[in-house]
């Protein structure tokens, strides 16, 4: 849901980054949640100076000095699934609920399943292991690669290239990248 960042001012504010489609919702959700399991509550939001609308900063419940928003950085927090709204669309999903979803090809051939849904500025991706053994693959998440999302049936179908899962070892003097 977004992640604390440094200290802002000296009454304990801290800036969080929001992962939120509208960035201040993200004060709407209670508890939130981070990796160690403490919750927190964000009392108040506004934009954080410098125009990045996912930049607040927050006010947080219990923190009242510099050293304790300090302590925050780089917290990511979390809400529980079942707290979360289903998507509106037909075609939106939360990125967790593809996670572990089984793989087929287009004759319903399982192929392997969805292990994280990363996205590294060009759109999200599906990571992919193998049904054998193997190192996983990337597959763009769209809908000319995955034309089937069946939540409910736990499985996508995918238009996989042939050579989807092969290693390729490069020629001497050729770059892998």
């Amino acid at each position: 849901m977004g992640e604390f960042g440094r200290a802002h001012g000296l009454k304990g504010e801290v800036r969080l980054k929001s992962h939120t489609g509208e960035p201040h919702a993200i004060a709407a959700y209670r508890p939130l949640i981070a990796s160690n399991g403490k919750t927190y509550s964000l009392k108040s939001v506004r934009p954080a100076p410098g125009g990045a609308p996912d930049l607040l900063i927050a006010t947080v419940e219990g923190v009242t000095t510099r050293e304790a928003s300090e302590a925050l950085n780089r917290v990511q927090l979390y809400v529980e699934r079942d707290t979360l709204p289903p998507p509106d669309d037909e075609d939106e999903f939360l990125l967790a609920d593809l996670i572990g979803l089984s793989v087929q090809n287009e004759t319903g051939e399982t192929v392997g399943t969805i292990v994280a849904v990363p996205n590294y500025g060009g759109g999200d991706l599906l990571e992919i292991a193998p049904a054998q053994k193997g190192p996983t693959a990337l597959l763009p998440f769209t809908k000319a690669f995955v034309p089937t999302v069946d939540i409910a049936g736990k499985r996508v179908i995918a238009a996989l290239p042939d050579d989807f899962f092969e290693v390729g070892t490069p020629e001497p003097g050729e770059d892998r990248a």
